[in-house]
């Protein structure tokens, strides 16, 4: 319980829907169609849309989806690939060719088939209940007439404003005067507000097909891209089964590769052989044993995670409690691991957003245009801002995540869901680029072995391997900040706070929604 007497928030509580945004509009919209009696799957795509306007960095209709769905709160969970393919053209020898050992992440080589809307209308189609005109029109209503910038929001964006201006269809869109908007200046993106209006008339058809996606690929050829009309005829999200594990009893689902979810539970399965509970939430202990999952796993992810066809690793070993045994005999509770190799990762952002509603329909979505600003790639005449996923992509022929045509990436984006028995019990998510199986695996920990609520657990000072060094946020405790030193690690202070996250968690006993959501970010939980 927090101390009323320190800044904070409390849980927010719902008995008839929650929801759970990174944007105070985002979250406003969700509930509007809630209360309307729309949804949880109409509530999640109206916030989705508007956070695509409203936190432009961090997704877009340019980018790309992952969704977990539990229909009335129960535990068969589905799941939706919503990440776009590499164009049929793609190649790997010829980027070679040029020289290069990695994709740019502002190159169109970046930029794969946007997957986000053809997921959106798929997911609407097969669950939704209201006009996607109607969850649409807040986000069409921001687009076109302006919206206040938030203050996380303008920092993101001055930060990235160097990049932005390299390339002047983002800086016409994105620089307005020649700058980053300010905190509470009003921002507008008229063109998007009509691609949206075609999106909302036509479905994804109005996207893949026609005008909108006959400019966007002309946008994306002038750039040097190889993509055609064709590979987004062909965008189609993929139905897929999670894959999971169990947690203290809690059952965790994740979508299967080419997401990076298998790190998280990775991460949980060598972690459940800890009594974490018996060590402080904030104690070196703890953190020590998470930084070293978390390096394990990692490791893991850089040398087999790919796109599910191209991985040459049974799922069944990577997730098997024996192998997490195997890993966790190489971890030393009081030392640092010795010669840990450089894992490449990197914090990037995101949106995530968690939604239930009366009928207890539980919906984790997240959707991303990976790097700020994404590729800064923009086509002008549609609006649509084209996502880096590319960059993930290695361009070393005997790795399993090469870049191949109509391939997907390996993707960093994860939404959570978590089961127990028989019914959904949380449903979450922490954004951050690499860092998210470690936000997983903390929040999962914060709830199950330290009986947090979804706020507490959000709340919770968070560190980040990103290989052999270690970043941490400045509101870790001295004392914990000295035991990892006392343990090896080499600690330096993060550039900004380790991503955010959004959590909801169901009450079934009592038919009570209890919800939360990160102040690292602009947003808010609210429920009815």
């Amino acid at each position: 319980m927090r101390d009323f007497e320190f800044p904070g928030r409390s849980a927010v509580h719902g008995a008839n829907g929650a929801v759970a945004t990174s944007h105070p509009f985002a979250s406003l919209a969700a509930l509007d169609v809630l209360r309307a009696g729309g949804n949880a799957v109409d509530a999640a795509l109206a916030a989705v849309a508007t956070l695509c306007v409203v936190e432009p960095h961090m997704t877009g209709i340019g980018g790309d989806c992952f969704v977990l769905y539990a229909p009335q709160g129960s535990d068969r969970v589905v799941g939706l690939n919503g990440s776009g393919r590499a164009p049929a053209k793609a190649s790997l020898q010829a980027l070679r060719d040029q020289g290069l050992t990695a994709i740019p992440s502002d190159s169109p080589h970046a930029v794969t088939v946007p997957g986000a809307v053809d997921a959106w209308c798929r997911l609407h189609e097969r669950y939704g209940s209201l006009e996607l005109a109607r969850l649409f029109a807040p986000a069409i209503d921001y687009a076109r007439d302006g919206y206040p910038v938030f203050a996380r929001i303008a920092s993101d964006w001055a930060a990235a404003a160097p990049r932005l201006a390299a390339q002047p269809e983002a800086a016409a869109i994105f620089l307005p005067g020649g700058r980053p908007p300010r905190e509470g200046d009003l921002h507008r993106q008229p063109a998007l507000a009509d691609t949206l209006e075609i999106v909302a008339r036509k479905g994804r058809a109005g996207f893949y097909e026609g005008p909108v996606a006959a400019a966007n690929v002309a946008a994306l050829q002038a750039l040097g891209g190889c993509h055609e009309l064709e590979d987004f005829a062909a965008a189609e999200a993929e139905w897929v089964t999670p894959i999971a594990s169990d947690y203290r009893g809690t059952r965790v689902n994740q979508i299967p590769p080419n997401n990076q979810g298998l790190v998280g539970l990775v991460m949980l399965n060598v972690l459940e052989g800890y009594d974490l509970a018996g060590l402080d939430p904030l104690s070196a202990a703890r953190t020590h044993l998470e930084i070293e999952a978390g390096r394990l796993a990692f490791e893991m992810r850089n040398r087999h995670l790919a796109d599910l066809p191209a991985m040459r690793v049974p799922l069944e070993r990577l997730l098997s409690k024996d192998w997490a045994a195997e890993l966790r005999g190489r971890i030393d509770p009081e030392r640092a691991m010795p010669g840990i190799p450089d894992l490449g990762l990197a914090t990037s952002e995101t949106v995530y957003l968690s939604v239930v509603d009366r009928d207890l329909n539980t919906v984790s979505f997240i959707n991303s245009i990976y790097h700020d600003f994404g590729s800064t790639l923009v086509c002008a005449e549609t609006g649509t801002l084209f996502h880096s996923r590319g960059f993930s992509f290695r361009l070393d022929p005997d790795h399993p995540n090469c870049l191949a045509p109509n391939k997907r990436p390996m993707h960093t984006i994860v939404p959570g869901l978590a089961t127990r028995d028989g019914k959904a019990t949380v449903c979450y998510g922490v954004m951050g680029g690499d860092y998210q199986p470690y936000g997983h695996a903390r929040l999962l920990a914060n709830l199950l072995d330290y009986g947090m609520d979804p706020q507490e657990a959000l709340d919770c000072p968070r560190v980040f391997a990103m290989g052999e060094r270690v970043d941490v946020e400045k509101s870790l405790p001295a004392d914990t900040l000295l035991g990892l030193q006392r343990r090896g690690h080499a600690l330096t202070l993060a550039p900004k706070p380790h991503g955010g996250g959004q959590c909801i968690v169901l009450d079934h006993a009592r038919g009570v929604l209890t919800a939360g959501s990160d102040p690292r970010k602009d947003g808010c939980a609210l429920g009815y």
